[in-house]
């Protein structure tokens, strides 16, 4: 990923040294079970662990050469190492150092996820706290519907977002697995005890089955869970872009002193923030294609998968990084005009207390089909004259002579729309 949505934390897990320092991790684990199988003496480990290491721009230097990093890598260990390398990867095949290297990686970059959905969390709990009876109005087809609070918005997003810790936990535990069983799985060069104490000591699990990789539905779930994760954010960022138009002025994203928001027209605030949240998840949606994909190899392996993991999974994790930071601020220190959304809710003149009058008759004894043809007559000839919804009812003596005054009175209140709300937080926050 680009500089320009690259965090320090999440690219260094991505760096070259930070790839090559697992590939390594994995080795001398390799070496370490050596020992315990009676294949490759103390002595000859402990000089392995002393003088291991490497050189990223060496490596480079000699895959151009040898146009394989694996080999390379090895070839540069050796060099510091010297007689006692020939130990090292000693029965493994490059798959089984590059894969279980990959799930280690995977593993600290969701972890890392995890913690940046938890502080997101955390904004989207205080500003839905803020604004648990903040009214603003309900859209369906981007049409006005019934009210709403601001802060039961924010409770959904609040609760999507758990169910995406739920994914990409899930997604995290099916990735933490390594192979150590050979070019073709079947533990030709060394026994499934070594692959066993391996994992154990990299702290995943071994693969109870595989080819010369991992099989990648488990990349593809891990990466499904982040295209859905972004999603998520995706669509917050979407309903502030909304809500931010010139004609709604309900919720705008935060707009520094010193920003300009056009080059040509010195009044813009233009939501940009969000908008590069909605173009970067578009990037992840298209890289969990590509990992599914990935999944279609030949027989017990081919690298068609491996160029585009190379790209894919750093990018995305990168990218859903710099999305829950920029989102974080955004929720953070949005300002949430109120006095506009009471503006907004009146200009479709309380039509929407249609629902309620419509159920008040049919408690009457009324039929639905007469009391909806009769709310809904109110109802558009309110709209279109322009009239409040309530002065329209109360000359209408169909109505009137079904409800009385004292009824129709207690139908046009908005208690009715806040009178769960606290019922709704308990369940999102507390349970």
């Amino acid at each position: 990923m680009i500089s320009r949505y690259s965090r320090p934390k999440m690219a260094a897990v991505w760096e070259s040294t930070n790839k090559f320092k697992k590939w390594m991790d994995v080795e001398l684990a390799a070496c370490f079970a050596h020992v315990q199988l009676g294949n490759i003496s103390q002595e000859d480990y402990d000089t392995i662990v002393a003088k291991a290491d490497f050189n990223v721009e060496r490596i480079d230097e000699i895959e151009a050469d040898i146009q394989h990093d694996v080999i390379a890598f090895l070839t540069n260990v050796a060099e510091y190492v010297g007689p006692a390398s020939r130990f090292i990867h000693l029965g493994l095949t490059s798959s089984d150092v590059v894969d279980t290297a990959f799930s280690l990686l995977i593993q600290d970059s969701g972890a890392i996820l995890l913690e940046d959905i938890a502080e997101f969390q955390r904004v989207l709990e205080a500003r839905a706290q803020e604004h648990r009876f903040t009214l603003c109005m309900g859209r369906t087809h981007g049409v006005h519907a019934e009210p709403t609070t601001f802060g039961l918005k924010l409770t959904v997003f609040y609760e999507e977002m758990k169910r995406n810790v739920t994914r990409i936990e899930a997604a995290l535990k099916t990735m933490r697995v390594g192979k150590v069983s050979g070019a073709v799985g079947n533990y030709a060069h060394m026994p499934p005890a070594l692959e066993a104490i391996v994992c154990e000591r990299l702290g995943v699990e071994a693969s109870r089955s595989s080819t010369q990789i991992l099989q990648r539905d488990r990349h593809a779930e891990f990466m499904n869970a982040l295209a859905i994760t972004a999603g998520t954010l995706e669509r917050l960022a979407t309903e502030i872009r909304a809500l931010q138009k010139t004609e709604f002025n309900e919720v705008i994203e935060p707009f520094s002193s010193k920003q300009k928001g056009s080059s040509a027209m010195p009044h813009k605030r233009n939501p940009i923030s969000c908008e590069r949240v909605t173009g970067l998840a578009r990037v992840i949606r298209g890289y969990a294609m590509t990992a599914l994909e990935n999944q279609n190899l030949w027989h017990e392996r081919d690298i068609s998968h491996s160029g585009a993991e190379r790209v894919i999974f750093p990018d995305a994790t990168i990218a859903l990084d710099y999305m829950f930071g920029v989102m974080t601020r955004v929720v953070r220190d949005m300002t949430v005009n109120a006095d506009q959304m009471k503006v907004n809710i009146s200009r479709s003149y309380h039509v929407f207390f249609s629902q309620q009058l419509l159920l008040k008759l049919i408690g009457t004894g009324m039929s639905r089909e007469d009391g909806y043809k009769l709310v809904q007559r109110n109802a558009i000839s309110a709209f279109v004259e322009q009239v409040d919804f309530f002065e329209k009812v109360k000359t209408d003596s169909e109505i009137t002579s079904c409800l009385s005054a004292k009824v129709l009175e207690d139908i046009f209140s908005f208690d009715s729309y806040t009178r769960h709300v606290d019922d709704i937080f308990n369940r999102v926050f507390v349970a």
